[in-house]
């Protein structure tokens, strides 16, 4: 079912209100960005994201094929969220699932996890090894 979750950067320069359904899944990946930060991601639509702060806090990374946005506040530097634009022209929201705050721990302990090999560019398969990510 979905709720609406808060969350945001360390500081709280950074703002967000994001509708999930997180009984749906989350994932973990093993590709560049994701493994140095040890990413917990769940995709929301961009209808249900909700930037609450102004998004002047925000500053932009981008790499590769730049279909990735990673903003990070400018201040903290912490990326809570990412912007996706595929080929195909699907948009979504990728919210960093440690981000959010009104998640209870045994909430967040039975959250299932989906791993995917970002780094062999193969999201339909799971990497050999996950105890890592």
């Amino acid at each position: 079912m979905k709720q609406t979750y808060v969350g945001g950067c360390h500081c709280g320069a950074v703002r967000y209100e994001a509708t999930i359904d997180l009984s749906q899944g989350t994932v973990k990946c093993n590709c560049s960005i994701c493994s140095k930060a040890r990413a917990w991601l769940v995709a929301v639509g961009t209808a249900d994201f909700r930037l609450s702060s102004d998004a002047d806090a925000l500053s932009d990374y981008q790499f590769g094929s730049k279909g990735v946005h990673h903003p990070f506040c400018k201040n903290c530097g912490i990326k809570s969220f990412a912007r996706v634009s595929r080929p195909d022209g699907t948009e979504f929201v990728v919210v960093v699932v440690s981000c959010l705050e009104n998640v209870a721990d045994a909430e967040l302990a039975a959250l299932p996890v989906m791993y995917v090999d970002g780094r062999n560019d193969d999201f339909s398969t799971s990497p050999a090894h996950t105890a890592h990510l």
